[in-house]
C-alpha cells in the first residue's frame, strides 16, 4: 500500500485530504509545514509527496527543492487554492510531477496519484535495469588471467573517462568486442543517457544513413513522418558502430564530418544537430589493408584509431579458458536452476585442444549446451559437441585464402544473367563455408551485407 505525505498549513483542508487518501486505499502521513514535512521524510518511507503551494516559512517551492536535492526519485504533486497558469509553469519547471487546484475532486486527485505512482514505477524499475546492466557489464566481469588481456582492460579502464575520445575494438567474431564497449560506457563517470548499438553490416546501404542520423518528412518516397536517427538516441551517452568496414564509401565522409565537428544532419533537413555522444567502432577487419585497397577512407581509419584495443582471439588466451568456463557455468547455474558440478578433465583437455574459432561467444554457447544435457555430472567431452581441432600452430587463420577455387555452374539459357549467375556463386560459396558469411565476403572479397539477399 503506497504511502503518501500530505503538507498543508490549512487544518481543514489537510483533514480532508487524508480522509481521500485514506478512502481511496493509501497510507497516509500528514505535516503542516514544510520544516514537519522534511522531518517526516528522515523517519519514513514515502512514495509520493501532495504539497501545498502557498504555506508560511517554507513554501511548497522551497520544499519541492529540497526534496528533489536529498530525496531524488518521490515524485510530488503540488495543490494548491491560489493556481494559476504561471504557478503550474514553475512548479513544473522546479520538477513537480503535476499541478491541482484546491479544492481536490476526489476523482481527479486519485487518478492523478495513480499516473504519479505509476510514473515512479518506472522510474525505479529502470534504475533496476540500469543497475543490473552496470553490474553485469564492467571491467570486473570480463574475467582474464591473461597478461594481454588484462594489459587491455586497464588501457580500457583509462579511456572510459574520456568521452569525446573516439574508440577502436578490433578482434575475431565472437571475442567479446561489444562486452568491452558496454564496459567501457557504464565505466564512463555514470554516463546519464544509453548504450545505442548499430550493426552497419545488417543494415542495408540506402538504409544505414536514416539509420544513423535520422530523417525529416518528405526526405524520400516512403518517408511520411520524421524519424530521429541512432546518434540522436545516443545523445550524452554511447554509440557503437559495430562492423565498421562495411560501412559504404560515400556514408563513411559523413561520418568523418561527424567526427570532425560533433554535428550532423538529417536526410532532407540543413539544420544542424549535435552529436554529443562517446563513439565507439568495432571491426573483425584489417583496417589497414582496407585503406590501402581503397574500400576504407584513410582519413576516417585515422579518426577512428584514436584510441585502439585489440583483443586477442581465445585460442591465444588458453590459459583463461578454465576461469571463463567456472564463470560460464555460475551464470548457467542461475539461469537454468541446475546443478552443475563442473567439467572433467577430459572434457577440459578437449577444450584446450580446440581452435575455438568462435571464441568466448563460442565457448559460451558450447557450455550453455552441455549444461542442458548433463544430469548433475560432470560435463564430459561427449556433452561438448566438438572434436579436438588443430592446434594454434597448425590450424588454419581466418585469413587465409585458398591458391584455387573452382565452381561448377548449370543455368538454364532462358535465365542466363549476371545477377543470376552472382546469385549462384554467393549461394555456393556461403554453402562452401558452412553459412559463415564472414568467411565467404572474406573468400569473394566482397562486403559481408552481400549475403544478405540470397
Amino acid at each position: 500500500m503506497p504511502t503518501i505525505l500530505a503538507v498543508d498549513d490549512d487544518a481543514l483542508s489537510l483533514s480532508l485530504l487524508e480522509l481521500h487518501l485514506r478512502e481511496a486505499g493509501f497510507t497516509p502521513l500528514t505535516a503542516s509545514s514544510g520544516a514537519e514535512a522534511l522531518a517526516i521524510l528522515e523517519h519514513h518511507q514515502v512514495d509520493l509527496i501532495i504539497s501545498d503551494l502557498i504555506m508560511p516559512g517554507m513554501d511548497g517551492f522551497e520544499l519541492l527543492r529540497q526534496v528533489r536535492e536529498r530525496y531524488a526519485g518521490i515524485p510530488t504533486i503540488v495543490i494548491t487554492a491560489h493556481g494559476s497558469v504561471e504557478s503550474a509553469v514553475e512548479a513544473m519547471r522546479r520538477g513537480a510531477y503535476d499541478f491541482l487546484k484546491k479544492p481536490s475532486n476526489p476523482e481527479q486527485l486519485q487518478i492523478t496519484i495513480r499516473r504519479a505512482l505509476d510514473y515512479l514505477h518506472v522510474i525505479r524499475e529502470n534504475e533496476q535495469i540500469k543497475g543490473l546492466l552496470k553490474e553485469r557489464f564492467t571491467f570486473q566481469s570480463i574475467v582474464t588471467l591473461n597478461p594481454v588481456m588484462r594489459q587491455l582492460l586497464e588501457r580500457a579502464a583509462k579511456v572510459a573517462s574520456a568521452r569525446q575520445t573516439t574508440i577502436a575494438i578490433y578482434g575475431e567474431s565472437g571475442s567479446g568486442k561489444e562486452v568491452l564497449a558496454r564496459a567501457i560506457h557504464y565505466a564512463g563517470n555514470g554516463l546519464p543517457a544509453g548504450f545505442i548499438a548499430v550493426n552497419c553490416a545488417a543494415v542495408p546501404d540506402h538504409l544505414l544513413e536514416s539509420e544513423l542520423f535520422g530523417h525529416v518528412r518528405g526526405a524520400f518516397t516512403g518517408a511520411d513522418h520524421d524519424r530521429e536517427g541512432k546518434f540522436s538516441l545516443a545523445h550524452g551517452g554511447t554509440i557503437l558502430l559495430d562492423e565498421i568496414g562495411d560501412m559504404p564509401l560515400p556514408l563513411q565522409g559523413k561520418l568523418l564530418r561527424v567526427l570532425q565537428e560533433r554535428v550532423f544532419e538529417k536526410i532532407g533537413s540543413n539544420a544542424h544537430f549535435s552529436a554529443d555522444c562517446r563513439v565507439i567502432v568495432t571491426t573483425n577487419r584489417n583496417l589497414t589493408n582496407m585503406v590501402s585497397e581503397g574500400r576504407f577512407r584513410e582519413d576516417l581509419y585515422h579518426r577512428v584509431n584514436v584510441f585502439p584495443l585489440s583483443i586477442p582471439p581465445l585460442r591465444e588466451r588458453k590459459d583463461d579458458i578454465p576461469l571463463l568456463c567456472e564463470h560460464v557455468l555460475n551464470q548457467l547455474r542461475q539461469h537454468l536452476g541446475k546443478q552443475l558440478p563442473g567439467i572433467s578433465r577430459q572434457a577440459m583437455e578437449v577444450m584446450l585442444d580446440y581452435h575455438w574459432p568462435g571464441n568466448v561467444r563460442e565457448l559460451r554457447n558450447c557450455l550453455e549446451r552441455a549444461a542442458i544435457l548433463t544430469d548433475g555430472e560432470l560435463i564430459r567431452p561427449h556433452h561438448l559437441g566438438i572434436g579436438t581441432a588443430p592446434s594454434s600452430a597448425t590450424a588454419p587463420h581466418s585469413d587465409m585464402i585458398p591458391d584455387a577455387v573452382t565452381y561448377t555452374l548449370t543455368v538454364p539459357a532462358d535465365k542466363l544473367s549476371l545477377t543470376t549467375l552472382t546469385d549462384r556463386i554467393l549461394a555456393i560459396t556461403l554453402e562452401r563455408c558452412g553459412g559463415n558469411k564472414s568467411k565467404a565476403a572474406q573468400l569473394l572479397r566482397i562486403a559481408r551485407k552481400a549475403f544478405y539477399r540470397t
